[in-house]
């Protein structure tokens, strides 16, 4: 729990990773990589979305709060709404403004589980930060 002690103590990287993590992730979302070669294992892309939105989820929440709201419960909403609407924009921008990418219903569902496992995640985290301060 070093780590995210020292991030609350440096705010400004908090945001900055957050944006150049949703910045790197808009990336590939958006850009054609049909020049590259395949990788035939399937739902192989689902992973990724869960490792995006995980990242997504988990550095907005750090950036919540510590930059803005000091409170963990708000941040964990907002980082989850982000995470849900911005994925749902990506798959959206996919399908009408890209001509190698279509937007998946399925892409959205590995969004939000990766939402899901990042939430489980801090909260295990403060639970356990919780426990060894009080100890």
């Amino acid at each position: 729990m070093k780590l995210i002690k020292n991030l609350s103590e440096h705010k400004k990287i908090t945001l900055w990773l957050a944006i150049i993590w949703t910045a790197i992730v808009t990336y590939f979302c958006l850009a054609s990589f049909n020049e590259l070669p395949q990788i035939s294992v399937d739902n192989f892309d689902k992973l990724g979305h869960i490792t995006f939105h995980f990242g997504i989820t988990f550095l907005w929440f750090l950036a919540f709060r510590f930059k803005f709201l000091n409170e963990n419960k708000k941040a964990l909403i907002k980082a989850f709404l982000f995470s849900f609407f911005y994925g749902i924009t990506i798959e959206i921008c996919q399908d009408q403004f890209t001509a190698t990418r279509t937007g998946d219903v399925m892409d959205v569902v590995a969004n939000i589980s990766g939402s899901f496992l990042a939430i489980i995640f801090i909260i295990l985290c403060i639970k356990y930060s919780r426990n060894t301060a009080e100890n």
